[in-house]
């Protein structure tokens, strides 16, 4: 349970740090957003001077032309504005997604598994249990117990395993269970 924990932590912690990183990088696009605004500005302003440049008589239609130039340039800059938004968004988008596919992947690839050899052996367990089995678990007990937890152990656990004790394969099995993460 408190390995769960420790992974929904450790999930809920990148997922903040990616979404926090993902912010910082989008505040970037600030020069690209006034780049477009300022190109957007600029060809609004060289419009309207090319359309009431059209009235000037004799030499409107040139001057005309000329300012439409201008406002070509204005487009470029709101081009080069939402080119750079752009990179940026983007670039937030695909560091946020590394910043938690990246310990996310670490976190599937190292607990999952473990967390799913835990629950095939914890239903194992629990249906040895169920079935009464508990001189198999007892068996698997005296396998896996460290020499210390034997030593400790009341009496001598082999023989009365042996002798098919009751209490003994009873604590023997409770334990079994226990480390398998199953109440006896």
């Amino acid at each position: 349970m408190a390995a769960d924990l420790l992974v929904v932590a450790w999930t809920w912690f990148w997922v903040r740090v990616a979404t926090a990183v993902g912010d910082a990088v989008r505040t970037l696009r600030a020069p690209g957003d006034g780049l477009a605004d300022a190109g957007r500005n600029l060809a609004d302003t060289f419009g309207d001077a090319a359309a009431k440049a059209r009235d000037v008589p004799l030499v409107g239609g040139k001057l005309a032309d000329a300012l439409e130039r201008g406002r070509s340039a204005g487009g470029t800059l709101t081009q080069a504005g939402d080119a750079q938004v752009q990179a940026v968004e983007s670039t937030a988008l695909w560091l946020t997604v590394a910043l938690i596919a990246i310990p996310l992947a670490f976190v599937l690839i190292t607990w999952l598994p473990l967390r799913l050899r835990f629950a095939r052996r914890a239903g194992v367990a629990r249906r040895l249990r169920d079935q009464g089995r508990l001189d198999l678990l007892a068996l698997h007990a005296l396998n896996t117990l460290s020499l210390r937890d034997l030593a400790a152990f009341p009496g001598d656990p082999v023989e009365g395993w042996r002798r098919q004790d009751p209490e003994i394969i009873r604590a023997l099995a409770a334990r079994r269970l226990r480390a398998s993460g199953v109440s006896p």
